[in-house]
């Protein structure tokens, strides 16, 4: 049996993202989310080892600013992404979505996204 590498609690999430690097500015969607980083759906093609400003946007408020580094990427399907910055906020409402959406998950087994219910709220 293989031992999961991650240490923080993810959530599946449907959440539009845009993103920056040094030459292009994206967007896709978040599939995968926890307080240390993420998974982006993104035909793009980004080099692992890039930092990137990721702004995610939660349903019914502001978006949510991160600092990341691209860990690897899967050619025509997506990148991971792990959270190397942000300020206190954004760590806090990122918290708060994660939780959220872990909580609600759990409650609603439809494809609505759980943030969707807690942000309409």
């Amino acid at each position: 049996m293989s031992k999961e590498r991650r240490k923080a609690e993810r959530v599946k999430v449907d959440l539009r993202v845009y993103w920056e690097g040094s030459l292009t500015q994206l967007e896709g969607s978040i599939v995968d989310l926890s307080i240390t980083g993420c998974f982006i759906l993104s035909d793009d093609r980004l080099r692992v080892g890039e930092l990137i400003r990721v702004e995610i946007q939660p349903p019914k408020q502001g978006p949510l600013h991160v600092w990341g580094e691209v860990i690897y990427q899967i050619p025509e399907m997506g990148f991971a992404v792990h959270f190397t910055g942000a300020d206190d906020d954004d760590l806090k409402r990122l918290g708060w979505l994660i939780k959220a959406e872990l909580h609600l998950s759990k409650k609603t087994p439809s494809k609505q996204s759980a943030a969707d219910e807690y942000f309409m709220s």
